[in-house]
């Protein structure tokens, strides 16, 4: 059975560094607050004139050089984005330019905020799975500061920039069992009906202005509780696995609460979770790679592994992947 296995992975994170006592700066609130309320201890943020491609070319570099492959090895590439260089072309195209692909195979972005990384995991996997890719590059990537009111406590605290990018290769080892390495399984969901409860408030064909981040924090937490920890019971269900045969779960980075109701809902230890929001903050589509590379980075993540990814984000979008690193 054809399965995509991950090779490497590979992060960035701009230099600027912003802590919760600079953010008290800036707005009313206290570093004690925001850490409380969410666990984040600071945030990176894009310097002038850097780009999202920037940070994603980072990332994508780093995942080739540690998988000691070149950008002329890929021959797919999806970006996870909400904040997109230019409203086109794509960024996944200046990635592809940027790393020496050249004209072979082809590039592409995917919008699904904060679930943006399981999409593209997802996406690129059934390419690979229908024999139409060998090798893909996944990057989640945000400058998502760009889109923050400044003057707004309740979302400015909470956003970084950065990016993760993930190698998938087709591997035709697998047994179809939920031994076997790479993408045991992805699932997607999305409620359009849930759509006001976080959203920018502007768009091309809309104000013909970026706009602000807008959410409904409370109810917000409430569905990612809830969705996230579905998602999760249904990527296990799938594969009949339990919470005993998971090694880590690796989830979106977007406030700590949200992280620790959603492992103690489904009673995984807390020893199995990868938590890296204290040092970035939520960081959209890019939280999940950039958590991976750490914890691979760092050694805990290792061969054999079973690892679960979940996020959930503005759409409501939301989903869960299962994979055997």
């Amino acid at each position: 059975m054809r399965r995509s296995v991950m090779l490497s992975c590979g992060s960035y994170l701009p230099e600027k560094v912003l802590t919760n006592e600079e953010m008290a700066k800036i707005v009313d609130t206290s570093a004690e607050w925001i850490e409380q309320r969410t666990g984040i201890k600071k945030r990176h943020v894009a310097a002038p004139g850097q780009k999202t491609s920037d940070l994603a070319t980072a990332a994508a570099m780093k995942a080739l050089k540690a998988a000691n492959l070149q950008g002329s090895d890929i021959d797919l590439i999806v970006l996870a984005t909400t904040s997109p260089d230019n409203t086109f072309p794509a960024t996944a195209v200046t990635v592809q330019d940027n790393i020496g692909m050249g004209g072979k195979g082809f590039a592409f972005d995917i919008q699904a905020v904060c679930s943006g990384f399981i999409y593209a995991l997802a996406t690129a996997d059934n390419f690979i799975k229908a024999g139409q890719a060998k090798r893909a590059l996944v990057i989640g990537a945000e400058h998502f500061t760009n889109l923050l009111d400044w003057t707004d406590r309740t979302t400015c605290v909470l956003f970084g920039d950065g990016a993760g990018a993930v190698i998938l290769e087709a591997s035709d080892d697998g047994k179809g069992t939920k031994e076997d390495r790479g993408i045991l399984s992805t699932h997607l969901h999305s409620e359009g009906a849930l759509r006001n409860l976080l959203y920018v408030d502007g768009g091309p064909s809309s104000t013909r202005t970026v706009g602000h981040v807008k959410m409904n924090g409370k109810e917000v937490f409430r569905h990612a509780v809830t969705r996230m920890s579905e998602a999760i019971v249904e990527a296990m269900q799938a594969n009949k696995v339990t919470a005993e045969d998971v090694r880590w779960l690796v989830p979106h980075q977007a406030n700590k609460r949200i992280i620790d109701a959603t492992a103690e809902k489904l009673h995984l230890t807390p020893e199995k979770v990868v938590v890296t929001v204290q040092d970035h903050g939520n960081t959209s589509a890019a939280s999940i790679p950039l958590a991976l590379s750490t914890a691979v980075e760092d050694g805990r993540i290792q061969r054999g592994d079973l690892i679960l990814m979940e996020a959930m984000g503005g759409g409501l979008t939301w989903g869960a992947a299962l994979a055997r690193w």
